[in-house]
């Protein structure tokens, strides 16, 4: 084909210049008609993913419980009131606080941190297993579970609806302590009538495990696996226990149920939750761990901060204050 000359392309503009003078206005298509698609009310796969180290920890979204503030006690209502109010939560009726899970690729070991709580509470949770599959592995290649409590919204997503393990080829360790609490019908039968439900939850989501000899109770320095090791973190539960992993220089501590509040909580430490069962030694667990954390720069993941829950402890003032990761792709240099 022979390329256009100069003067044909003059030719070409005057041609145009006598078919629409100047002034000449050209009537826009119409366009095409279409129906408003209705709104999309979904939110995207509960799953994000960073590096530590050679390990890839992946966060996963199992849903989200609405807490009656009036639960947290240990400081005024007024003090209360006015930390929610910081963060735009005074005039809920009640706060938002998401219940995450670890997935963590160690190289050797596909490790899950708490595993959510099905559907015990209502439609809202228990969708750890669609975003284990979302994020890209399947609940049957998991070979490890730690469970650093024993409640339900850490231990029921172990099960599958017909009540089958949804991790068949995983070994279930939790410490001991929590164990001999939370699975006892003696311990049970002592408790108040409330509390019941909870040891009833807890003995259900184990069992097939314990049947098959994959339930693995651990006392404090026990080896779990290459690269993890427990931390005593005990005050929530007798044996609420969080987990260090640690690849190279670099480490990140998944800490369970530290935190039920960011908002409160961080700034001070010493407001617990109607759930810690020991409340003081809650309160120093926790103000033990955020002094570690800020010291040491260490990475943190909390079951109960805003997903994908994990990032820094920072100190401000006479307490802390949570300084979540920043969204973006996994990278090895930071």
């Amino acid at each position: 084909m022979t390329p256009p000359t100069f003067a044909s392309l003059r030719n070409a503009l005057l041609a145009l210049a006598v078919a629409f003078p100047a002034g000449a206005v050209l009537a826009p298509a119409a366009p095409a008609l279409a129906e408003v698609p209705g709104q999309q009310r979904t939110q995207a796969p509960g799953f994000y993913r960073m590096a530590i180290g050679d390990f890839e920890v992946t966060a996963l979204y199992d849903g989200f419980i609405d807490l009656d503030r009036k639960i947290l006690s240990g400081a005024s209502a007024d003090d209360i009131q006015g930390l929610l109010a910081r963060m735009f939560l005074a005039d809920t009726p009640s706060v938002q606080t998401a219940v995450n899970a670890y997935l963590v690729h160690t190289g050797a070991n596909l490790v899950l941190v708490d595993t959510g709580t099905a559907k015990a509470f209502g439609p809202a949770l228990g969708f750890i297993a669609d975003n284990i599959r979302a994020a890209g592995y399947n609940p049957e290649q998991v070979d490890t579970v730690l469970l650093t409590h024993l409640h339900p919204d850490h231990a029921n997503g172990l099960l599958r609806p017909d009540g089958a393990m949804l991790f068949p080829n995983a070994t279930v360790h939790v410490a001991k302590a929590d164990a001999d609490f939370w699975l006892s019908e003696e311990v049970a039968a002592k408790a108040p009538a409330d509390s019941q439900p909870f040891f009833a939850m807890a003995r259900a989501a184990v069992a097939p495990y314990a049947a098959a000899g994959k339930l693995k109770p651990y006392q404090p320095g026990d080896s779990l696996v290459p690269g993890v090791e427990s931390v005593a973190a005990y005050g929530h539960t007798p044996g609420h226990s969080g987990y260090l992993f640690t690849s190279g220089e670099r480490s990140i501590l998944m800490w369970g149920d530290v935190v039920h509040s960011h908002s409160v909580q961080f700034a001070r430490p010493e407001v617990v939750i109607e759930f810690d069962a020991d409340k003081e030694q809650a309160i120093a667990s926790r103000k033990k761990i955020f002094a570690d954390a800020a010291a040491q720069k260490l990475w943190v993941a909390g079951a109960h901060l805003p997903f994908p829950g994990i990032g820094h402890v920072r100190t401000e003032g006479k307490g802390y204050a949570w300084v979540p990761v920043e969204f973006g792709p996994i990278r090895a240099d930071r």
